[in-house]
């Protein structure tokens, strides 16, 4: 049987701001195709990239270690959280900004990847993208914990709400051992239900976040 793939993930890029307050990335060579000749046989040449970024860009994973001192960072994450998920889509849009556990409590929702399409990516790259985006409430993270969510994703700014310096959200989810991953996009062209989803960051030691290719995995 045939597959399809989604891309869920913004492609990083020179200059490009994820979040604001926060450097964008800055791509370069380390070295150049030209510069390599000198190393190689006549014909023979090869580009060594370079980026400089905050782990907060782009498309990114959360691990505990984001939030909390004592929690397992990248390297710790088990695949079993990151992959090969059964997915489910829940739409959000048209909803306000803060969307509660009310949203959530007609769905099957335990051992899956939970992804919230609010539309907020079409933003992306714009001023806009910045102010006012749809968040959820601390009842909605509590209730995607309760309820046994192996995976959070959201198409936003931000999971939570950026004026609550508490972040519930990011509090209860990482708290309860469930990575989270913002700024994701395609959810229009994923079905309800029906998909696996992959997001595995790079395997990284003592760091809490990373930029992550998600994508969706469908059944033609």
């Amino acid at each position: 049987m045939q597959k399809k793939l989604i891309d869920l993930s913004h492609t990083v890029e020179h200059g490009i701001v994820t979040y604001k307050g926060l450097p964008a990335p800055i791509i370069c060579d380390f070295l150049s195709r030209e510069d390599s000749r000198k190393h190689y046989a006549e014909g023979t040449e090869f580009n060594i990239g370079k980026i400089e970024m905050v782990a907060n860009t782009g498309t990114y994973v959360d691990s505990p270690f984001h939030r909390f001192a004592d929690g397992i960072d990248l390297s710790e994450l088990p695949l079993e959280s990151l992959v090969d998920l059964e997915g489910v889509i829940v739409r959000v849009q048209n909803l306000g900004r803060a969307i509660s556990a009310k949203s959530f409590k007609d769905i099957d929702i335990k051992g899956k990847a939970v992804l919230i399409h609010t539309d907020w990516a079409r933003h992306w790259g714009t001023d806009q993208y910045f102010e006012g985006h749809t968040f959820l409430t601390k009842d909605a993270a509590e209730f995607l914990a309760e309820s046994g969510a192996a995976f959070v994703g959201i198409d936003t700014y931000n999971i939570d709400d950026t004026t609550d310096g508490t972040r519930p959200v990011h509090t209860i989810l990482l708290g309860s051992q469930i990575p989270i991953c913002e700024h994701m996009r395609g959810f229009e062209l994923l079905p309800d239900t029906g998909f696996r989803f992959h997001a595995a960051p790079v395997k990284v030691k003592a760091m809490g976040t990373f930029p992550v290719r998600a994508y969706a995995v469908l059944d033609k």
